[in-house]
């Protein structure tokens, strides 16, 4: 009786599971298998006229890519996009959190819908409005770094900036979805561990240190992990901004991809470019993983 009862609980378990399943395999496990077969081939846009025009080529691809500098320039930008603007995304987030957070603030709510509206903002029109901020002559940036005493700075036409202007852009444009996680975070650390620290003399730094951020592991963890993916996949702000420029100084491994398919239609190459991201993501992310599971 036992036996069959499991049975049904199996069967009824594969039912509910099927949509899922079947959404999960249609859109993610054959678009990534169909991207790692078509990475050992030749595929462009001959082939797409004349599908027997494709070749096999093998690793041929990622031989390539390994050789090929301008791949490696481009991982270098993303790899300083994730470094740099992962953790001072996380670190606004937090501070926006803990400020939103505190029962001295009024109008709490407002400001929590302040600080997330330019999450839900069309990031094609967001970039648009900063690069008209960034503008060397009549930027409201360079205005205020006028004010100030500070010479116009080319924030789009210097490789030296080019990066740090889009990492503040995405900084200012995400923070607000990590504020929301962090604050539900926030919520669950018991308020009486606070009260039993201010009574025994910590002060907010030590409260801080030994209460709020060991409370926040787990949410750390997982906004630290969504958003480096998120990151390593920067391509619409350096695509509308600079078009990867100036001399490549913003061309990121996904606009790579992007040129290597649709500017010289040579799919079999972008989509080892594909690959090759995939396996850098899931790197950091075993990485990230294996931090967080250390013994303190």
């Amino acid at each position: 009786m036992s036996s069959a009862l499991e049975r049904r609980k199996a069967r009824a378990a594969w039912v509910f599971l099927a949509p899922a399943l079947l959404l999960l395999t249609v859109f993610f496990v054959l678009p990534v298998g169909a991207g790692l077969l078509l990475s050992l081939t030749d595929f462009d846009v001959y082939a797409i006229a004349s599908p027997g025009a494709m070749r096999f080529v093998g690793l041929a691809n990622y031989a390539h890519l390994l050789r090929d500098a301008t791949f490696w320039h481009a991982v270098g930008n993303t790899l300083q996009f994730v470094l740099i603007g992962g953790p001072l995304s996380l670190a606004v987030s937090l501070g926006a959190a803990m400020l939103v957070n505190a029962k001295l603030v009024r109008m709490r709510g407002i400001f929590r819908t302040i600080y997330f509206a330019p999450v839900v903002t069309t990031l094609v029109s967001v970039a648009i409005v900063w690069k008209y901020l960034y503008h060397p002559r009549y930027g409201l940036i360079n205005w205020l770094l006028h004010l100030v005493g500070v010479g116009p700075v080319d924030w789009l036409g210097d490789p030296h900036w080019a990066m740090p202007a889009i990492i503040l852009l995405a900084v200012w444009k995400n923070f607000g979805y990590n504020m929301l996680i962090f604050v539900a975070g926030l919520q669950m650390i018991p308020r009486e561990l606070y009260e039993a620290a201010a009574i025994d003399g910590a002060g907010s730094g030590r409260r801080f240190r030994h209460i709020t951020m060991p409370g926040l592991a787990p949410t750390f963890l997982f906004v630290s992990v969504t958003t480096m993916i998120g990151y390593f996949q920067i391509f619409a702000e350096p695509y509308v901004m600079t078009q990867g420029g100036p001399l490549g100084a913003t061309r990121s491994v996904v606009l790579l991809m992007y040129e290597e398919g649709f500017r010289w239609w040579r799919m079999g190459m972008a989509s080892a470019v594909a690959v090759l991201l995939l396996l850098i993501t899931l790197a950091g992310t075993l990485v990230q993983l294996r931090w967080a599971r250390r013994d303190p």
